[in-house]
């Protein structure tokens, strides 16, 4: 006899990459006690390189300067100074990596994700981290990426930006021990401080970065220490110098 609920439902089997990624995030939820920890970042002097380059940059390279690179950057070098995050856990022991190998995760259109790999990101300039971005994701899209290109990640980045969060808690991409995700940025009143220590309220591009860590690994202290490097980089680095020398 069939249940008349059944009526009123539709079943739908997950795919197979559905179950994977179900399996792979039920797993770390089980093996990292995950904490998360966030700051609000002033992307002004990022969106100055933007509003400046942007258009000559899409004319070029046929497709948008997005603010990933900068962040992208900013975090190499905060993994640089803090290794530990740049690691992962072989039963007792924290492994670092020597090597900085950044996993960008890519939405498959709403069909699941996929997080490809760039490879020694300290070694790149902003535009050469922008165009590796850029070509990985359009191939994890059309499903042309090598198997290669999905192993050997050390830290992981997601970015919801583009869809307009406000901030997420994303979970680690074992065996890694930190993954930050990059959420939306909009422009809000904000208060800042003029060398002479003068207060005023301007208008900024403003976005939540949220980090979630192994609490193995490291403890707050140490998580935030990194968050806010990459913060301070972010919103102290002269971008415009470094986005004209194309230099790491």
């Amino acid at each position: 006899m069939t249940n008349s609920n059944e009526t009123h439902i539709n079943k739908k089997p997950l795919s197979k990459i559905r179950r994977q990624i179900g399996k792979h995030m039920q797993k770390s939820k089980s093996i990292s006690p995950h904490v998360l920890t966030a700051m609000e970042v002033n992307y002004e002097n990022v969106e100055i390189v933007r509003k400046t380059h942007g258009s000559n940059w899409k004319e070029s390279e046929k497709f948008s300067l997005t603010y990933l690179p900068f962040i992208m950057q900013a975090t190499t070098e905060a993994l640089k100074q803090f290794p530990h995050l740049n690691a992962n856990i072989d039963e007792t022991d924290l492994v670092i990596n020597n090597e900085i190998n950044i996993a960008v995760a890519v939405d498959l259109d709403f069909e699941g994700l996929i997080a490809p790999v760039i490879r020694r990101v300290d070694e790149l300039s902003i535009r050469e981290i922008a165009k590796q971005v850029h070509d990985v994701s359009i191939r994890a899209k059309s499903k042309k990426l090598h198997q290669n290109e999905l192993t050997g990640g050390t830290f992981t980045i997601t970015n919801a930006g583009p869809f307009g969060t406000m901030f997420q808690a994303p979970i680690i991409n074992q065996p890694q021990v930190a993954i930050l995700s990059t959420d939306g940025i909009t422009r809000k009143p904000t208060v800042i401080e003029d060398t002479d220590g003068i207060e005023s309220i301007v208008i900024r591009p403003i976005g939540i970065l949220s980090l979630a860590w192994d609490h193995r690994a490291f403890d707050g202290a140490y998580a935030a220490s990194f968050l806010k490097f990459i913060k301070d980089f972010l919103e102290k680095t002269n971008w415009e110098e470094r986005f004209t020398d194309d230099r790491p």
